[in-house]
């Protein structure tokens, strides 16, 4: 994208002599943002704008193109985009709006616009966007006012007025960017081809995106996992929803909503949710500046012992590690802090402290090997030195560059002068106790979210399967136009893929209920096999522990009568026929396919109170053997499975087995949209599905 952020020339095309036009805020921003190569206005009814000759077209222009921004009415942007691709332009960004955001006759457009595009190798940014800002370079091709500074945070935004906002708030913060991106309707580049290149880009330290949506889910997750080994990236999430999941007929649809498909999407590709814009730019300013932290364990040094107990308080109901300073680091404050300071993490040198005091404290923590990071409360008293204090901040900090340090001044005249030397000299600083917590929260789950991209790429090859069997039963269950696959269809797709599986069989008379009753030996459960009985229980559809030939056929006549009494509309095709197991630990694991990310795989305390408790675990497919592992530690089954009250631990390695197969299930077959085995009976040694369910698009 050098010819996007670096361009050697820029073309205005809409570019107007009027101010308050769109196409003359453009120009105007282009030319006052510094940028060193040739800026060209194109406007059919003028000589000159802004003191720059102007053509007729772009057409017109001398020699190649890089960069042409359109500011001109939808219905002329197709004819545009015709001659930039004639031209040779190799970047188009269309700040125009009239496309797909208004539907109908918009739709179309973008459509069109963007099969000209492709036809002559031009990419587009938008269209309906603010343009893009690369505060290096420097250019600002788009509408909003530039930030002064800048710096190491770039912002990929979909939404231009929260963009344009940011970036008119962002100099009274400090905050410096590196490159500033309005996606539009994201109709050729969007968020990924972005991260892609800013992975790479110097500039940049840190990368902030809000989305409302994401384009290619699976490119996304591939992309962000290579993307946040180098550097974080964060990201606020807008409209999410968990209308999804009321459509499922699984149970593990019915508990996968859009928010658990993101939130597993982004662990598997390392990266930083938050939930609003105060907690987006309070990460990126950390970020912007502190090195990563070895650890989660806090220290804190104050002026106040009730900011110290709010701050500690809010470090551990967020995860955060409270650290224990060292036998060493408490004997040495003691020695040289007044007899009413408090030694111990938080670190109280009380309200008369001058920037001395802080001094001495601040280094004994730093110089600590039991503390990750620092944070610094300044409350303003009567002998305080906020500016002083400050500069021994950035003093320190440069002494030990290992470890971040996060001050909280908190106040307000008292504390600007302040405030402003740590902002000057690359310190984060923080109003609100709240705020400093959040940043140093990023800064540990960074660390953490990189050592489990390390520990999730150990994937393993699930052997001895038969995929070509299970694709063969989906395709006679297709020719029927089913979607929904009878319990022995379904039990024969888990068991093609080396899942061990209740022996099941159907039966469409008495006599061969009974007959396959024999053949598996008694006790057996006779089951209504029906695609539109969801939950057969519930209306007297399965019967259990039958012994002999007798029972088994009135419980053939039972289900059946059962099923057309309550479900009278129901497709019934018979009864399976099952063999008894003895009871396990029942689990239940399945998968469900979500429209972006692909297939969620779930883990948790199976049974038929399972949307009850909701004991469940998610994660995303292909699953790791680390991650298959962890599914079941966080879950309250686990503390089951390991043997609870005397009870031998249950063969937990079996679950793995099962979690890895059922996850190569999904990946090799994708029509299937939703998957569960439940209960799966879990032993000392060994598991065994008893019953299956798969849905397929």
């Amino acid at each position: 994208m050098k010819e996007l952020f670096k361009p050697r020339n820029v073309v205005v095309i809409g570019a107007s002599r009027e101010p308050g036009k769109v196409g003359h805020a453009v120009l105007r921003n282009i030319i006052e943002s510094g940028f060193k190569g040739e800026v060209y206005p194109v406007n059919p009814r003028a000589d000159k704008v802004l003191g720059l000759n102007a053509y007729k077209s772009v057409l017109e222009v001398p020699g190649d193109v890089d960069l042409a921004v359109i500011v001109i009415p939808a219905q002329a942007v197709l004819d545009v985009m015709e001659e930039c691709g004639r031209k040779g332009v190799k970047y188009a960004v269309v700040i125009s709006a009239g496309f797909k955001e208004i539907g109908g006759e918009g739709i179309e457009r973008e459509g069109k616009l963007i099969e000209i595009a492709r036809k002559y190798g031009v990419r587009v940014v938008g269209p309906n966007c603010l343009g893009i800002i690369d505060l290096h370079t420097p250019l600002n091709a788009s509408f909003a006012s530039i930030p002064e500074t800048k710096g190491g945070i770039a912002f990929i935004s979909q939404s231009g007025a929260l963009l344009s906002a940011i970036l008119d708030w962002a100099p009274k913060a400090g905050i410096g960017f590196s490159k500033i991106v309005s996606l539009g309707n994201k109709a050729d580049l969007n968020e990924v081809d972005f991260l892609t290149y800013l992975g790479e880009d110097p500039e940049t330290k840190v990368i902030l995106l809000y989305l409302e949506s994401i384009a290619d889910g699976r490119r996304f997750i591939e992309v962000g996992s290579t993307v946040t080994r180098k550097k974080p990236v964060i990201l606020l999430k807008g409209g999410i929803t968990e209308a999804g999941a009321k459509a499922a007929l699984s149970h593990t649809g019915s508990m996968a909503g859009g928010i658990t498909a993101l939130k597993a999407a982004l662990r598997k590709a390392g990266i930083i949710q938050v939930s609003s814009v105060s907690e987006l730019f309070d990460m990126a300013i950390a970020f912007n500046s502190q090195p990563i932290p070895a650890g989660s364990r806090v220290g804190i040094v104050t002026n106040a012992g009730g900011a110290g107990v709010v701050i500690s308080d809010l470090l551990v109901s967020r995860g955060l590690k409270l650290a224990e300073p060292s036998r060493y680091t408490v004997d040495y404050l003691r020695s040289v802090l007044p007899p009413v300071a408090s030694v111990y993490n938080p670190v109280d040198v009380i309200g008369d402290a001058k920037a001395d005091r802080y001094g001495v404290a601040i280094e004994a923590l730093l110089r600590d090997p039991n503390i990750d990071s620092l944070l610094v409360i300044l409350t303003p008293q009567v002998v305080t030195e906020p500016e002083e204090t400050a500069k021994v901040i950035v003093e320190l900090s440069r002494r030990y560059p290992s470890k971040p340090i996060l001050a909280i001044f908190m106040g307000g005249g008292k504390v600007e002068k302040a405030t402003r030397i740590l902002i000057e000299n690359n310190i984060p600083v923080y109003d609100m106790p709240e705020r400093a917590v959040t940043a140093v929260l990023g800064l540990s789950n960074y660390r953490e979210l990189r050592e489990l991209l390390t520990k999730a790429l150990e994937y393993v090859e699930v052997f001895d399967v038969d995929k070509e069997k299970a694709l063969e039963i989906i395709e006679e269950v297709r020719r029927q136009g089913r979607r929904v696959l009878l319990e022995h269809e379904a039990k024969e797709i888990v068991r093609s893929y080396g899942i061990p599986v209740v022996p099941t069989k159907l039966a469409v008379s008495e006599d061969r209920a009974v007959e396959i009753a024999r053949k598996l030996g008694y006790p057996v459960v006779v089951k209504i096999s029906s695609p539109d009985i969801i939950h057969k229980s519930d209306i007297g559809g399965v019967i259990t522990n039958l012994k002999s030939d007798d029972e088994v056929a009135e419980a053939f006549r039972t289900v059946i009568s059962n099923a057309r009494r309550y479900v009278p509309t129901a497709s019934i095709y018979g009864a399976t026929v099952q063999k008894m197991v003895p009871k396990g630990r029942e689990v239940i694991i399945g998968a469900t396919k979500d429209p972006v990310f692909g297939h969620l795989i779930m883990f948790g305390l199976g049974g038929i109170y399972i949307e009850l408790f909701k004991d469940v675990s998610f994660r995303l497919a292909p699953l790791s053997i680390y991650e298959a592992k962890e599914m079941i530690t966080e879950t309250k089954a686990y503390t089951l499975l390991r043997g609870f009250r005397g009870e031998p631990p249950a063969d937990i390695n079996s679950i793995v087995n099962i979690l890895l197969r059922v996850s190569k299930l999904v990946t090799d077959i994708p029509q299937i949209v939703e998957i569960d085995i439940n209960p799966l009976f879990v032993y000392e040694i060994g598991a065994i599905a008893v019953d299956a369910r798969i849905i397929i698009e």
